[in-house]
């Protein structure tokens, strides 16, 4: 077996379970918003980017290659973001899809300068940019925009007027060049970060989030400390998310024409020199995040196993801290998307802060399911933290002396959270729950009068990676079971294993490795079909979104 069959294979023996609690995963690719640059962020200079439109096969889960088309970077491109910490590996190809995630600073003039290198059936081609006050030059004049004729080029002009999130996608016979591949993402930074966000967070201590990566020694990968040039969009970590779905038919009827009109003899039957591909009806069998498919997104952003699907999908966070979701509906449909543990308030649609009549307090709503309209794009604030979950998800055990965890400590800030321990184990602990037992005896597997119900440790469809424990930090599968000394209903402590032990999870039953202890919810699509890759389940529009307490440092370089 080698090893990418391997991972998918566990990946897809983790997803078995599936239930928003104590679902663990081994996971050492995050996501963040990996992209290029064509100029300083910080200077204002001109950025110019020089993209191509090419063809490529994009590698399924199912072992299919799909014949796409895609934007990439015609030459080696300016930079590529994060800066701060680079991402190992980073590359701009030649054709990707979603195509290069273009970083740019609020007030930048932007140049894009598009080379059309697809077949020549194919036809023209182009770019839009939505939001935006375009120039174009060069090119051909086509219905919406200027065209870049097959093997000639077009230049695109704009200033970066609004911060956030933005689309950019073909204007040339959208329903048939966006649907194989032709679309990608601008990310404008702001110009002015707000003094709030550049303390850092939490508000109540400021700077305490950034002392936590620094005692922990976890490096920076945001773009900028906030999304838009307000203190209410500061933010911790952030992952972009790009929705599209794709009807092979489709792709393989391009595919068969474009090869008989490059070889056939003019006047012979159907060599018209032009492609005539049908949209409709529109079945598609793959629905992506990012260029992937559900295991795929969940390895490395620029594995080599995806040499055109370059970024990946696999947000991961600590508690406490405030995650910024940009998303933009890139295909045909909309996709109900779920965001388990918490809704998301929504900041801002196309570029634009939705804000109350006084300017000042956000106005978006609090979504359960996020909508991924097409050709739309929201940015979204996520956030977990374990309140109310009605027990310690640390798993202190005040009268248990051989735990080193028992003796942490929780001091409440003004809003409940411990944020005064920036290098503590429970950083942002809701302070309510400290100290509460999961169980109120602990007896057997599942004791009763406990706030949460455990499944069975012994129902293998668990997956052997299955921790059986709800709780979070480095000894969460000893709290399992394993060889940690356990309190009795007497206050007693006594050895594992014993009738008045809690045990979880068997001793035999090997749980989730030791560089992952926390826990996975998953994000996915509501339309159950969306979960799928050619109707069989897991696949599609599915990820975990990984919870890990502070010493377990996330890694979004490699």
């Amino acid at each position: 077996m080698s090893a990418t069959t391997m991972t998918k294979s566990i990946s897809i023996a983790r997803l078995l379970l599936a239930p928003t609690l104590a679902l663990f995963l081994a996971a050492s690719a995050h996501a963040a918003v990996p992209g290029i640059t064509g100029g300083s962020l910080t200077t204002g200079t001109p950025a110019t980017f020089n993209l191509t439109a090419q063809t490529a096969f994009l590698n399924q889960p199912d072992g299919n290659a799909v014949y796409a088309w895609g934007y990439g970077c015609s030459g080696t491109p300016g930079g590529f973001a994060p800066t701060t910490t680079p991402i190992t590996g980073a590359n701009c190809p030649t054709m990707q899809v979603p195509g290069p995630t273009l970083i740019v600073t609020e007030g930048q003039t932007v140049t894009v300068n598009l080379l059309n290198g697809l077949p020549a059936a194919a036809g023209n081609t182009s770019i839009l940019f939505p939001g935006f006050v375009v120039t174009a030059t060069g090119g051909v004049q086509g219905l919406l925009t200027q065209e870049a004729a097959p093997g000639g080029t077009v230049s695109y002009s704009f200033v970066a007027s609004s911060p956030g999130t933005h689309a950019y996608y073909s204007g040339t016979q959208g329903d048939l060049q966006v649907e194989m591949g032709l679309y990608g993402a601008v990310v404008v930074l702001p110009a002015t970060i707000p003094a709030a966000c550049s303390a850092g967070l939490p508000l109540t201590n400021p700077g305490n989030n950034a002392a936590a990566k620094t005692a922990w020694g976890e490096p920076d990968f945001r773009l900028a400390a906030a999304a838009y040039d307000s203190p209410k969009s500061c933010y911790d970590r952030e992952y972009l998310f790009q929705w599209a779905e794709m009807d092979p038919r489709i792709h393989n009827a391009a595919l068969a024409q474009i090869t008989y009109l490059t070889s056939c003899t003019a006047g012979s039957p159907g060599c018209s020199g032009t492609l005539s591909v049908p949209t409709e009806p529109y079945h598609p069998a793959y629905f992506l995040i990012n260029g992937r498919s559900m295991p795929d997104l969940m390895d490395a952003n620029f594995a080599a196993e995806y040499p055109h699907q370059p970024y990946n999908g696999n947000p991961h966070m600590h508690p406490g801290e405030l995650t910024l979701i940009r998303s933009i509906g890139q295909g045909r449909w909309q996709h109900p998307f779920h965001e388990h543990a918490n809704h998301v308030r929504i900041l801002a649609r196309d570029g634009n802060m939705i804000l109350a009549p006084n300017g000042t307090d956000l106005a978006g709503q609090l979504m359960f399911n996020t909508d991924t309209t097409p050709g739309e794009a929201f940015d979204g604030i996520f956030y977990f933290t374990g309140r109310g979950l009605n027990w310690d998800p640390y798993g202190h055990h005040p009268g248990d002396t051989s735990d080193p965890l028992a003796s942490l400590s929780c001091t409440p800030d003004a809003n409940g959270y411990n944020t005064v321990a920036p290098t503590a184990v429970n950083y942002f602990e809701w302070c309510q729950d400290h100290n509460k037992p999961l169980e109120v005896a602990p007896l057997g597997d599942v004791a009763a009068g406990g706030p949460a119900t455990l499944p069975s440790p012994n129902i293998f469809t668990n997956g052997p990676w299955y921790g059986g424990t709800p709780y979070l930090g480095p000894d969460a599968t000893l709290r399992a079971g394993g060889t940690q000394a356990c309190v009795s209903s007497t206050g007693n402590t006594t050895a594992n294993g014993s009738s008045t032990c809690s045990t979880l999870q068997p001793s035999n039953i090997q749980a989730n490795p030791a560089n992952e202890r926390g826990w996975a919810y998953m994000w996915h699509s509501h339309n159950e079909r969306e979960i799928t890759t050619n109707n069989v389940f897991p696949g599609g529009m599915l990820m975990m979104m990984l919870v890990d307490t502070r010493e377990f440092v996330i890694d979004e370089s490699k």
